[in-house]
């Protein structure tokens, strides 16, 4: 018997039902995923009943640094797991402590590098993020408070992933769970108790953060698969390079999702100040159905998070016929959570705009159709990040970077700069269902000859 597939056999990634394993480590991540995308929509929720339209408003134009955050996160903390879990499913362990060593550091540094950048541009980011002037100093008062938190921020999401591959799913979640948790506690206290306003939202942001960033480092002083010393922790570019690498798809998702926002920012701004609605309700309003729809959307992302180290260890190991079960059951799962999504936002998104404040009868008339219109073909979204996550699973990151920039990068943004010329405002409503059925269809067609060039090689 060779050494691979011994290994294979002495790990329950290769030897456990793949459907017991898909549970076991989606669950978790859905769990983080969408606690991660809560930091953002409690602060919402409570800047909306405190402060209103303006403070919704400053939240969508901080937004892109969040998503910043994440795409730095995910570059290593995806990227370091996968390349951790193909090293041990080959065999290799004390190659693969490397890569969480090396990830551990870099999360941190490049946290603080984001922060020191942030701080400094403060004024100028705002405004290029598409601030009216009425939002600017609400924006620039949440930012230069929550700037403090994003090397936590990063650390926290992207631990969470090397915490996975380790086979602790659950301190996983814990880890953010308990960050949000204290972050909603929080902001409840600073905001409402002690009338706060936008710093006290931001103060519990980076409190949450700091605490959950103490919890994984707690978890990778005692790594289960091997203990990490000072050489581990020492930055190697190829050992960076090659993490990075696999991690680029997921990076270029968030950093596509920025670019977007920043563009869809400025275009609410300048299509709405020329529409009856004006400058304010457009941004306010399509900043909550974008933060509604990544707390589904993150659902979706966390099923494929928690398929990557089953995918990757499988591949490794040449298990190619668990590799194509953990795929489809994932791809099938997340469709079935995207219908549900589909028929909520279709039936309820007055109410669920409600949620987040009071509004006159045009700003809830603008989000209602909005809502409608944007998220049509929701129900598809979970084939590109999934088809893109099982690309990079499996050690081809140039496929998976490729998809990761079908939908907003190689679709939506040509479609948001152009369709306006034509419809003003309604323009940018029509790119995203637009965009989401170009993208669905190319991931899955590509999804499709990569598996059956799976099944020929297990033939």
């Amino acid at each position: 018997m060779s050494e691979i597939k011994q290994q294979s056999m002495n790990n329950p990634l290769g030897t456990e039902p793949v459907g017991k394993l898909l549970r076991q480590f989606a669950v978790p991540s859905i769990v983080a995923m969408v606690v991660s995308a809560l930091y953002n929509i409690v602060d919402q929720f409570f800047i909306g009943q405190s402060i209103g339209e303006l403070g919704n408003a400053a939240t969508n134009v901080a937004f892109p640094l969040s998503t910043v955050c994440t795409a730095i996160a995910l570059l290593l903390g995806i990227g370091a797991s996968a390349s951790f879990n193909l090293s041990m499913g080959r065999g290799e362990k004390e190659k693969a402590l490397y890569y969480v060593g090396n990830a551990a550091v870099l999360l941190f540094a490049f946290g603080m590098i984001l922060c020191v950048f942030t701080l400094i541009f403060l004024e100028p980011l705002m405004i290029f993020f598409g601030s009216p002037d009425n939002v600017l100093g609400y924006a620039m008062e949440y930012v230069s408070i929550t700037a403090i938190g994003f090397p936590f921020l990063i650390l926290t999401t992207g631990g969470a992933h090397l915490i996975r591959a380790d086979g602790s799913p659950r301190y996983s979640m814990i880890c953010n769970l308990t960050g949000a948790i204290i972050n909603t506690v929080l902001d409840a206290v600073f905001i409402f108790g002690l009338q706060m306003g936008m710093k006290g939202a931001a103060l519990a942001t980076i409190t949450g953060q700091i605490i959950s960033a103490f919890l994984v480092v707690r978890y990778l002083r005692s790594y289960k698969a091997g203990k990490l010393t000072r050489e581990h922790l020492r930055p190697q570019f190829a050992i960076a390079g090659r993490a990075m690498a696999l991690g680029t798809s997921q990076c270029c998702n968030q950093l596509a999702m920025m670019v977007v926002n920043i563009v869809m920012n400025n275009s609410l701004t300048y299509y709405g100040s020329l529409s009856i609605y004006g400058e304010s309700i457009p941004l306010a309003c399509a900043g909550i159905v974008n933060k509604v729809s990544m707390l589904f959307f993150s659902v979706c992302i966390g099923l494929s998070h928690g398929m990557q180290p089953i995918a990757s260890f499988n591949y490794g190991a040449k298990n190619y016929d668990r590799v194509k079960q953990v795929v489809k059951l994932a791809i099938s799962s997340g469709t079935a959570i995207c219908v549900v999504a589909f028929i909520m936002f279709q039936v309820f998104p007055r109410q669920i705009i409600g949620i987040f404040g009071d509004g006159s009868e045009m700003y809830f008339a603008f989000a209602e159709r909005y809502f409608r219109i944007y998220m049509f073909f929701v129900f598809l979204n979970n084939i590109q990040p999934m088809s893109a996550n099982f690309f990079t699973s499996i050690g081809k990151p140039l496929k998976g970077t490729f998809l990761s920039l079908t939908r907003r990068i190689i679709f939506l943004l040509p479609f948001m700069i152009g369709l306006p010329l034509i419809m003003g405002i309604d323009g940018i409503m029509y790119s995203g269902p637009i965009a989401d059925l170009l993208a669905a269809v190319v991931s899955a067609v590509m999804l499709y000859y990569e598996l059956k060039k799976l099944g020929k090689e297990v033939a």
